[in-house]
């Protein structure tokens, strides 16, 4: 990669060499293509996956909180043995102890539901209150998924698809300069087997 370099920066400055090869022009054209893309394409490629992961979280975002609803609901009682580490990657990015407990409420139709629900509040003693998010129908669902957080997602869905693009042209450029330099390889040994057929003869040598 370094001789790569090398050769780009004969090739910007203008200055030839006697000795240079018309393929080590032809690599240095190479990596000044791959610069290119690393410098320009792979950001570009970052910001247009960033930008669309980001637009298509963002409907998820606004199609969550139309279809689930916060509801007031009271504790009945608490499940024994349920404690859990949450954190609903949906949700808020806290992650705290969560507790099942019964609770009761009113689904959006007016009927009353009951159910285990968890809640990182307490406890949650019987006659309590807790929020909790119910869909059309009034069952448990998580919590709306948070805008700041489907943010975060899409910026590292960004970096993630620049460092694919980086990746990509890299790759690009050893298997097209592997190529050339095979050919390079390949021809030499042509020329070699050519010229090896007249050695010893009278009249070959200089």
């Amino acid at each position: 990669m370094r001789g790569q370099w090398a050769l780009l920066r004969g090739l910007l400055s203008g200055r030839d060499h006697p000795l240079r090869r018309a393929t080590d022009r032809r690599e240095a054209w190479v990596a000044l293509g791959a610069l290119l893309l690393l410098v320009i394409g792979a950001p570009v490629a970052g910001w247009v996956g960033g930008s669309i992961a980001d637009d298509a979280l963002q409907r998820s975002v606004r199609a969550q909180h139309q279809e689930r609803h916060p509801v007031e609901a009271v504790v009945v009682g608490r499940v024994p043995g349920r404690e859990r580490y949450g954190g609903d990657p949906e949700g808020s990015s806290e992650r705290a102890a969560r507790v099942r407990v019964v609770a009761s409420w009113q689904a959006p139709d007016g009927s009353p539901r009951t159910g285990e629900v968890a809640t990182a509040s307490g406890p949650g003693v019987p006659g309590s209150s807790l929020r909790i998010w119910t869909d059309a129908a009034g069952l448990p669902v998580p919590p709306p998924m948070d805008g700041r957080a489907a943010r975060s997602h899409a910026v590292l869905g960004g970096i993630g698809t620049f460092l694919l693009a980086a990746g990509c042209v890299e790759a690009g450029r050893r298997a097209v300069v592997g190529h050339m330099v095979r050919q390079r390889y390949a021809r030499l040994d042509r020329e070699w087997a050519a010229a090896g057929a007249d050695w010893g003869r009278a009249g070959t040598g200089g």
